[in-house]
This record gives structure tokens, C-alpha cells and sequence, in this order.
């Protein structure tokens, strides 16, 4: 006898239109015999809160039994689930409800082929690297979290800069009066690193990133080092403005002059659900709605073929 199948269904709370598809969705995985928690107080007044086919996830333990974490939203909803799922091992299977939704696997008009794959686990995972990071002001730890996408380093005011001291695995490299610094993973390139003038990086490239914002510095460049660099930001004592860390743009907290901001490589990855393997060049050109007007090398393919034919 097989072992019971169980999935959490992740729903954004905030967009009705998300919620008809995902009772679609329940009663269809339920009805292939696999059980659909959802996060109780997130379904409060949308179909799924009367749903008799859904059970509700424990709240202290929602992944708990889970093969998956479904989620119907934008990348937003996605980095919540990333909180749910941290150091289960269970992957995230996104679905884009969004805008842009770069950490989505599949878009809304894919849904009754993502259903199937579901049923019939016709899908791969894959790890990507997180981040952990520590405050510190006087020698005690004030904060400590990780970030799937980046850990920023700003300043809490508009009318004020701050001035930092990047530090690379244990040695000083400059001092920046700037708006903050972004340190990113690969998978978090794309997001507020790119923003920030960075560098698009490819998901299998070990690597951190390491990006000014607004620097008024001579060597202010965006900095790729190694996946086992330990890097650093310090708020110079004495200077007039403060700053917040932020992980992910979800979690945050005030830092005062000479804080100590530590950021490294996390044993603990994300993983994602895949269904395609195709190159993140294409993702690139459907998410940014990229011109390949031009391209030759569907022609090329083809002449090649039909060489290798006569």
C-alpha cells in the first residue's frame, strides 16, 4: 500500500481572482487521492475557508508530511513559502499570479498541465543557494535570519547617506558614503541586485554578489566573489545617519552606527521544483520581454539539417 500524498497549498490573500483557480485546483488533487493543507488564517474569507476538501496545515509545522508547497501568486507569495519550507527540504513549486514572477516555474495559463505533473510527479528539484546573515553592535548578536534573494544594507532616512565599510573574507576593501549595499545570491540577480546596476546571474554559477547603491566612491563596482567568501558591512562610528538590514525585503531591523552586518552562504538551500530544463537565457528573454529579433540560429539548425540529410 502506497503512503498518503499531502501538499500545502500557498494562495495569495489579497487576489480574488487567484482563489477560484485554487479551489480548481483542490478538488482536482483531491480527487487524485492527494491531500491539500492550506495555512488557516491565510483563507479566512475566500472559497477555500469553507472548502470541505482541504484540511488545515498545523501551525506550528505546516510543511510537516508535505512531498510539496504549491503556490498560487507573485514572487512575493513565493519568498513567503521560502519562510515556511526553511530546513524541511521540501521544494516550491511556484505559479505565476504576478507580475514579472521570475521565481515561478509556470505561469497561470499552465495550470492543468502543472495539476498532471503534480499527480504524476513529473518534475525535478532543484537547490538554490540562500544566505545567512548576522547583525552585531558591541560584540552581541541583534539580528540573525537568512535570504534566498538578498540581504540589503540601507539607510533608514531619505535626507541622509550612510557610510559603510565593506569588509571580504576578513579584510577591509573600501569605505562608501552611499544609499546601502545589496548582497545577493545568483537567484536573487534578477531582483533588487539588478536593480541596483548589477550583474545577471546565471542559477548554476556558485557565487555571491556584492552591489553599492549610489556610492559616491571611486571604485564603487558591483563585485562577484566567491560562494565560500565571507562578507561584511559595518556602519562607521560616528556618522550622523543610521541604516536597516532587510532579508528579502521581508525581515528587518534598525541598525545604529558601528552595527556589524555578516552575510554568508547558508547550509541550508531552497529547492525548487522544475518541469523543463530549458536555459535561463530563455527565461531571461520571456521575463524581461527581451527583443531576439534577428536571430539566426533556427535558419543555421535548419541548413545544417538539411545538409547532413543530402
Amino acid at each position: 500500500m502506497s503512503e498518503p500524498r499531502r501538499i500545502l497549498l500557498v494562495v495569495h490573500p489579497a487576489r480574488p481572482e487567484v482563489h477560484d483557480h485554487a479551489l480548481g485546483v483542490v478538488r482536482r488533487l483531491t480527487a487524485a487521492g492527494i491531500t491539500v493543507a492550506v495555512i488557516g488564517d491565510e483563507t479566512r474569507g475566500t472559497p477555500l475557508e469553507g472548502a470541505p476538501e482541504v484540511v488545515r496545515s498545523d501551525p506550528d509545522d505546516p510543511t510537516a508530511g508535505c512531498e510539496l508547497v504549491v503556490i498560487l501568486g507573485g514572487d512575493g507569495s513565493i519568498l513567503r513559502a521560502a519562510e515556511l519550507v526553511r530546513g524541511s527540504g521540501v521544494p516550491l513549486l511556484g505559479v505565476n499570479f504576478g507580475h514579472v514572477g521570475f521565481l515561478a516555474e509556470v505561469e497561470r495559463d499552465d495550470l492543468d498541465d502543472t495539476v498532471e505533473r503534480i499527480v504524476s510527479r513529473n518534475y525535478t528539484v532543484e537547490d538554490r543557494t540562500t544566505l545567512e546573515v548576522t547583525a552585531m553592535r558591541d560584540g552581541e548578536t541583534v539580528f540573525e535570519s537568512w535570504a534566498l534573494n538578498e540581504v540589503t544594507v540601507e539607510k533608514a532616512s531619505r535626507e541622509r547617506m550612510i557610510e559603510l565599510t565593506v569588509e571580504i573574507d576578513g579584510r577591509p576593501l573600501s569605505t562608501w558614503g552611499c544609499d546601502g549595499v545589496v548582497m545577493a545570491t545568483p537567484t536573487g540577480s534578477t531582483a533588487y541586485a539588478f536593480s541596483a546596476g548589477g550583474p545577471v546571474v546565471w542559477p548554476d554559477v556558485a557565487a555571491l554578489l556584492l552591489v553599492p547603491i549610489s556610492a559616491h566612491a571611486l571604485f564603487a563596482r558591483p563585485l562577484v566573489v566567491g560562494p565560500d567568501s565571507r562578507l561584511a558591512v559595518e556602519l562607521v562610528p560616528g556618522t550622523v545617519g543610521t541604516g536597516v538590514v532587510w532579508c528579502d525585503g521581508r525581515r528587518a531591523v534598525d541598525l545604529p552606527p558601528g552595527a556589524r552586518i555578516q552575510v554568508q552562504r547558508s547550509a541550508d538551500p531552497v529547492r525548487l521544483a522544475r518541469f523543463t530544463a530549458s536555459p535561463f537565457t530563455d527565461r531571461l528573454v520571456e521575463k524581461f520581454d527581451l527583443s531576439v529579433h534577428g536571430w539566426r540560429g533556427a535558419a543555421r539548425r535548419a541548413a545544417e539539417a538539411e545538409r547532413r540529410t543530402d
